[in-house]
This record gives structure tokens, C-alpha cells and sequence, in this order.
């Protein structure tokens, strides 16, 4: 797939899911440019935002010429073998995406991009929730957070991480989403994690978007595409 927009700054992606107007604000005060995912270019000209692209299998939007957003804006991705998630992250070539209106509505959903989190691992991207923030974790990661706050790894394939700063220590567990995860561990210092695949989420709560942000923009070490 062709890549659809280019940025050399993060970017603010929407879905058609849940999305507070404080979801848009924290987004958009770290990802200022905004692209839609198909209905999620309702949901930003709802918000008063017009997106720089809609992508999308567009089965979700019919009336976003008439209200102002240029046909130019809309590419349309007919395949039905992927989520509206899936076209739009790929279309995207930045260093960061923030996504929000993912997840809180459906289930089904939600697991769909966590999915797609791990099919495309060479695109960095953090899913905003109503209360956690959930992305792929990168070869390496250091995170200076609240000692107590909750840190959850949870595996979606056959992974091994080693780890400075947690309570319980990861190092030497093979996890496996059918056996063992890594969810409630703790801050006890600074954060360092290394993983031995793009196979492991980490959940943190909601509030430390800021310096997953940082660390994710100045982390050098990605995973190629797959």
C-alpha cells in the first residue's frame, strides 16, 4: 500500500469509536496534525477538526463532501481483508501515531487493533483508551515514571523481555498469550525493558502518555516491517 501521508512529526489518528473531547486535546497537544480512520472523519468534523486525510474502506462515511471536507482528502481502500485501523497506520509514514476512538466500544474491535499493533510493527503507534495507553513494545524502552504506578506487559505471540525497574522482574519468562503474561507489575524505579520480538503490548495508565511520547520519538531502535 502506497504511503498516504508523510510527516516528520507524530501524528493524531481517529477512529469511529469512543472519543472524549479531552481524548482529541491530549492527542492533539502531542500530535497536532490529525488524519481520520473512515467514520473517524465524522467524528473529527464533529469536534470542529479538519482532517488532512480520511482512509478507509469508507462503509462508515457518506456525507463528508457535503460538509465541507475536499474529495481530495478521501482515499479510499476498497479491500474488506483489513480493518479501517489497519489501512489507515499504513498510510502513515511518521514517527509516531496517537490513536484515539479505537477501543472502549466493542470488544471485537478493540482485539482487532491490538492485532494490527503487532502485524505492523514498524509503525510506532500508542492507542489512547479511557484510562490506559497501549502500544507495541520497542526493542528497547527506559521510562522514567511514578514509583507504584502499574506496568503491564501482555504477549500476543512468543516473547522474552529482560527488565530493570519493576517490581517482579521479567527476565527469563517465556510469555505466551495462552500461558504466561505480565500484567499489574509495578514501577519500583526507573524503567528499562528490552524484548526479544514485536510480540508484547504494554499497558501503562493514561497519564503517562507524555513520557511514553518522548521516549518512543527518541528511540531509535525499531522493529522492520513484517
Amino acid at each position: 500500500m502506497t504511503v498516504i501521508v508523510h510527516s516528520s512529526e507524530p501524528i493524531s489518528l481517529v477512529g469511529a469509536g469512543i472519543v472524549a473531547a479531552n481524548d482529541l486535546e491530549l492527542a492533539l497537544a502531542h500530535a497536532p496534525r490529525v488524519v481520520a480512520a473512515d467514520g473517524g472523519g465524522a467524528i473529527c468534523l464533529d469536534h470542529g477538526i479538519m482532517p488532512e486525510a480520511v482512509i478507509g474502506d469508507m462503509d462508515s462515511s457518506t456525507d463528508l463532501e457535503e460538509r465541507g471536507l475536499d474529495s481530495a482528502r478521501i482515499h479510499l481502500i476498497p479491500e474488506q481483508e483489513t480493518t479501517d485501523f489497519d489501512k489507515a497506520l499504513r498510510g502513515i509514514a511518521a514517527p509516531l501515531v496517537i490513536g484515539v476512538g479505537f477501543a472502549g466500544a466493542r470488544i471485537d474491535h478493540q482485539l482487532a487493533c491490538f492485532n494490527v499493533l503487532v502485524r505492523h510493527p514498524d509503525r510506532r503507534c500508542v492507542l489512547l483508551c479511557d484510562s490506559d495507553i497501549v502500544f507495541l513494545a520497542p526493542p528497547s524502552l527506559s521510562l522514567e515514571l511514578d514509583p507504584g504506578s502499574r506496568f503491564s506487559l501482555y504477549p500476543l505471540g512468543l516473547v522474552e523481555a529482560v527488565s530493570d525497574g519493576l517490581r517482579w522482574p521479567v527476565g527469563g519468562i517465556s510469555f505466551t498469550p495462552d500461558g504466561r503474561i505480565g500484567t499489574s507489575n509495578e514501577v519500583d524505579g526507573p524503567v528499562s525493558l528490552t524484548v526479544t520480538a514485536p510480540k508484547m503490548l504494554v499497558i501503562l495508565p493514561r497519564a503517562a502518555l507524555p513520557q511514553v511520547v518522548a521516549a518512543l520519538t527518541r528511540q531509535p531502535a525499531t522493529w522492520p516491517a513484517l
